[in-house]
């Protein structure tokens, strides 16, 4: 059977990943291999200063404590001792559209998988409201039905999927580009009892750009949106610009530059 391995941001104790954990069983052997603690927001972070221990929670469930990123790279060399077939990350506890996946640690997991060759997927469920009120059991159909496929068709090198899914019933899924928005990012400050300032990053202000394709337009209007994402990080589209520019990296005036 396949090996599918399991990961996330928000913690191996996650109502979410248990869920996604038990709709995946039927196509394979799933291990779980997630935080201990809460990882959001974590992105793409590889724990390098410090020793990483790994906690056996239940058959096929395990816990390290550090980022999603870490739990793969354990997952493989330590626990499932070879590369899965498949990665799953999530279910994470809000969307991650648009320009979120940077930050998203749930998304790192399904990158890491990428990065490594390894099909992988992303899969997050809104916070209806932003009252802390989420459906586990829709995003975990959904990531079913599209792991199956994948396991069959593959997808191609070096891509990984990214799904999220509207709170409610859904109209179905719809393949999507990631959406762009104006994103201010809101910083409070606050006086300790020491009279000494402090400071919380709150969430970001939005205004999403108008796209009927995108990810954030698909999840509005009720449907699950399935986004195809890749490591590469290469803005092509300004090659052409940089090759028009008079860059001669053996002038005088670049080497001082450079010093």
């Amino acid at each position: 059977m396949p090996e599918i391995l399991v990961t996330n941001d928000d913690g191996v104790h996650s109502h979410g990943i248990k869920e996604l954990a038990a709709a995946l069983g039927h196509l394979g052997n799933v291990t779980i291999v997630a935080p201990m603690q809460e990882a959001s927001a974590i992105g793409h972070a590889l724990t390098l200063r410090r020793p990483l221990r790994i906690e056996t929670i239940a058959s096929n469930s395990f816990g390290v404590d550090g980022t999603p990123t870490d739990c793969v790279n354990l997952a493989i060399s330590h626990i499932i001792k070879s590369k899965p077939d498949l990665i799953v990350s999530g279910i994470n506890k809000g969307w991650n559209l648009g320009d979120d996946v940077t930050y998203s640690g749930t998304v790192s997991g399904a990158l890491e998988g990428a990065l490594l060759g390894i099909p992988a997927i992303a899969v997050s469920t809104q916070n209806f409201h932003r009252r802390n009120e989420f459906e586990f059991g829709p995003a975990a159909r959904a990531a079913a039905t599209i792991a199956e496929l994948v396991l069959e068709r593959g997808v191609p090198k070096f891509t990984f999927l990214n799904i999220n899914v509207p709170y409610g019933p859904n109209k179905g899924f719809r393949v999507t580009v990631q959406a762009k928005r104006n994103h201010v990012t809101v910083v409070s400050e606050r006086i300790d009892p020491r009279k000494q300032p402090y400071y919380w990053i709150e969430e970001g202000e939005n205004e999403w750009e108008p796209h009927d394709r995108s990810d954030y337009q698909a999840v509005r209007d009720g449907y699950i949106s399935v986004t195809p994402l890749q490591p590469d990080m290469t803005a092509h589209d300004a090659l052409t610009y940089l090759e028009q520019l008079p860059l001669d990296v053996s002038s005088p005036a670049f080497m001082k530059r450079g010093k």
